[in-house]
């Protein structure tokens, strides 16, 4: 009966989002082109701004470029740099105090996913004074009025934060990693300058592209695609299997650097619209729990969890293997699904990503139980997961 009420709640939701008006950002694009966030600035008559970052960003002196112009030019700008991984609501708050303090008019957020996420909720609560955090958890709680100009420029290449309406939180009281989802938090300007991702390390450009590939295949495999998201699928997974490996080996090909922001970025606009499933599920009780970064879940979660959906997706995974360049036209579409699960492996196993993390036998029942909660009803899944199902999940993954 559960199940049905989910699948019903899908299909009601499958139907709304014709009519909500997604928001996509205004693209700055090409290597170089973080030149153009001053003028941007002035241009919308923008004069105070609170930059998000943090501390990892500071070291590389990636942002000094951008301070010095906007110094030059007279925009008064104000750094928040205590932005941590899965950034938590205190953080956040923290933030939020110095936005206010500073009489700040504009967001700008300079990283990964966690200082756009941060961005993204600081934004919320500008807002939404008299809401809490966890007031705004789920679909549509922040709406549009109040909503601060918001920059984002990704220096990762994965989390695809720059294109959504989401925005990832933890809780560090209760372990609970949530979103907050609504088209107003979705960034006005994003900045792909490929420049930017140069720096990366090994371990990361790892772990944010299976991040991002992770998005492609839970977008395509749902139940809630459309023609749009297929369509963005497919090309992103195209680059990823193109650029990903080249990126990890060679992190100064300007090519795979960019062609692996243009997948995050196409990625995270097909998620958007079509919503992750029951990786991104475990994967955020993982971060909640035990702070496992959230590429790193999502890349050994997702070949156990496509073998668990078994013969419902063979067809859209097979689909997905053609587009990444990896079949033969001998192959059936069994042998087509197949190959992409074993092409993943290798991807992990080439990157030096383990197939097992940390999983405590004690925590395994209540985190079965959150991500059970997580993904139902609202995830489009192949597959409506058990509780039992997610808790043989924890006990093929635990190190």
């Amino acid at each position: 009966m559960y199940r049905f009420y989910c699948r019903f709640y899908q299909f009601i939701m499958r139907i709304a989002a014709r009519f909500i008006p997604f928001q996509e950002p205004e693209i700055i694009e090409g290597s170089g082109r973080l030149s153009q966030v001053v003028p941007y600035l002035k241009n919308q008559n923008l004069n105070r701004l609170l930059i998000v970052t943090d501390q990892g960003m500071i070291a590389t002196h990636l942002l000094e470029p951008l301070l010095q112009q906007l110094h030059t030019e007279r925009i008064d700008y104000f750094l928040f740099d205590q932005t941590t991984p899965n950034p938590t609501i205190d953080t956040i708050e923290d933030a939020l105090g110095l936005y206010h303090s500073k009489r700040c008019e504009a967001l700008l957020a300079f990283g990964g996913g966690s200082p756009i996420d941060c961005a993204k909720a600081i934004a919320a609560r500008v807002a939404n004074q008299q809401k809490t955090l966890p007031q705004m958890k789920g679909l549509f709680k922040v709406g549009k009025s109040g909503i601060p100009p918001f920059i984002a420029i990704p220096t990762t290449a994965g989390t695809g934060s720059e294109a959504t309406l989401a925005a990832v939180i933890t809780n560090a009281t209760t372990s609970e990693k949530y979103a907050l989802m609504d088209p107003a938090l979705t960034p006005k300007l994003a900045v792909l300058d490929p420049l930017l991702t140069v720096g990366l390390p090994k371990p990361l450009t790892a772990a944010t592209g299976m991040d991002a590939l992770t998005h492609v295949i839970e977008a395509y495999i749902g139940k809630s695609t459309t023609r749009t998201t297929r369509s963005l699928c497919l090309e992103s997974i195209q680059l990823i299997f193109r650029y990903l490996h080249c990126a990890y080996q060679d992190g100064s090909d300007l090519e795979a650097r960019a062609g692996m922001q243009k997948a995050a970025y196409l990625a995270g606009k097909a998620f958007s619209r079509s919503y992750v499933g029951n990786i991104h599920a475990v994967a955020h009780t993982l971060g909640g729990y035990y702070g496992t970064p959230h590429g790193i879940a999502n890349a050994i979660i997702l070949p156990s969890i496509l073998r668990e959906y078994g013969s419902t997706i063979i067809k859209p995974l097979s689909e997905l293997a053609d587009a990444a360049g990896i079949t033969e036209r001998s192959m059936n579409q069994r042998e087509k699904a197949q190959r992409l699960i074993e092409a993943i492996e290798k991807l992990n196993k080439d990157m030096q990503i383990p197939s097992k993390t940390k999983v405590l036998e004690k925590d395994i029942q209540a985190m079965a139980k959150r991500a059970y909660s997580e993904a139902n009803p609202l995830y489009p899944v192949p597959v409506i997961f058990s509780k039992k199902q997610f808790q043989d999940i924890y006990y093929r993954i635990k190190a």
